[in-house]
């Protein structure tokens, strides 16, 4: 059973109209190219009143650690309302990834220190896994951690695709030991730390590279422990990220719903035409499938009765979700015809943001893996 404080529909519903609200007045399309523009890379406005206004970097973070103590259900309605504004900023990898790792390595300790901050939004947490190779994992790291006879560790090793690596304050960074994979925390500006902002494709979601030479960190829970704390943080991210999915691919759907009425040709709405209607129909009935799999997820992840195990249902949905998002992104270039495809478009963004996400956790060969090995297969 979920330990988690669980809100009401109501209370869900104020939730998404208070991000939505805050988003469309804040962080329109307009101001989503500014932004990933800038050398910052996101709207610090707007990160701070998402923090005072809304509280929803603190959602999903324990009240004993300065959060509101809610789950992955009230955290996934937050993350749709950010998916459909392709908010730039470091919303998924500070809360999601960054307080997932500590909390899923169950260091008390650590987590005192940085959980308030990251609920708060004053701290910039992001995990560092993928290597040189593009590829994620939870074991078999090139990337070493080292123990003097003081106790204390130093990382060597190469870290690529660092979610807004570039002005993070903490990187917790997945390391071989000699007792097996491990977790560790590393401060911004430790010694031997070199942080390189890399060119993504996404320009909404940026990404960087972590150098590490004989660079201090600390253990995060007991080193050995990093496979199995990376497997439960896996689940919960993925669960996460199909809930943006689900808000961005919404997003492609009333964007071709609202221009196939718009637009005419041939004196009559391209709506009438029976090969628009189908596409958009066929994106319709594709997202309903995506919502209820990033529902079932949450539930599943959350712990709440009926639901199916956390691992399946977070695999299902990072499948199902990334497909769609992806299937529907493409159709909306499609519906818009040769003005969708041009960059000027916001038809470019959600499909740039489609690709990206559906690669995150190592793309479709991945996650159809991690669902054969629950089975057995």
């Amino acid at each position: 059973m979920t330990t988690t404080a669980i809100a009401g529909a109501e209370e869900l519903e104020d939730l998404r109209l208070s991000v939505r609200s805050l988003l469309a007045d804040k962080s329109d399309e307009s101001r989503v190219r500014e932004v990933m523009e800038s050398d910052l890379g996101y709207d610090a406005s707007v990160w701070r009143q998402l923090a005072d206004q809304v509280g929803v970097q603190s959602l999903a973070v324990p009240e004993h650690h300065g959060g509101a103590g809610f789950g992955q259900v009230e955290l996934g309605v937050a993350l749709r309302e950010l998916g459909r504004a392709l908010v730039p900023g470091p919303f998924f990898s500070s809360v999601v990834l960054g307080a997932g790792a500590l909390l899923a390595a169950q260091d008390e300790s650590a987590m005192a220190a940085h959980l308030p901050g990251i609920a708060a939004g004053t701290t910039l947490a992001t995990l560092a896994v993928i290597e040189t190779d593009g590829q994620w994992r939870t074991h078999g790291f090139t990337t070493r951690a080292r123990e003097d006879a003081e106790a204390s560790w130093t990382l060597d090793g190469e870290k690529s695709l660092v979610l807004d690596a570039v002005g993070a304050d903490l990187y917790v960074v997945a390391a071989d030991t000699p007792h097996g994979p491990g977790l560790f925390l590393v401060e911004s500006g430790a010694a031997g730390l070199e942080v390189t902002g890399l060119r993504a494709l996404d320009p909404t979601r940026r990404v960087g590279r972590l150098t590490l030479t004989g660079t201090p960190a600390a253990a995060l829970g007991r080193p050995g422990n990093g496979t199995a704390a990376l497997e439960h943080l896996l689940d919960r991210a993925t669960a996460a990220l199909a809930a943006e999915q689900v808000g961005a691919a919404r997003a492609c759907l009333e964007m071709s719903v609202a221009y196939a009425r718009q637009r005419v040709q041939f004196g009559r709405p391209i709506g009438s035409f029976q090969a628009v209607k189908h596409m958009c129909a066929d994106m319709f009935t594709r997202l309903e499938v995506a919502e209820a799999a990033a529902t079932e997820a949450a539930r599943a992840v959350d712990g709440l009765p009926d639901a199916p195990p956390a691992g399946e249902a977070a695999a299902v949905a990072h499948a199902v979700c990334s497909e769609a998002f992806m299937f529907i992104a493409q159709q909306t270039i499609q519906v818009h015809g040769g003005i969708g495809f041009t960059w000027e478009h916001p038809a470019h963004l959600y499909f740039r943001r489609a690709k990206v996400s559906q690669l995150m956790f190592g793309g479709p060969a991945v996650y159809y893996e991690r669902l054969l090995e629950r089975w057995g297969v």
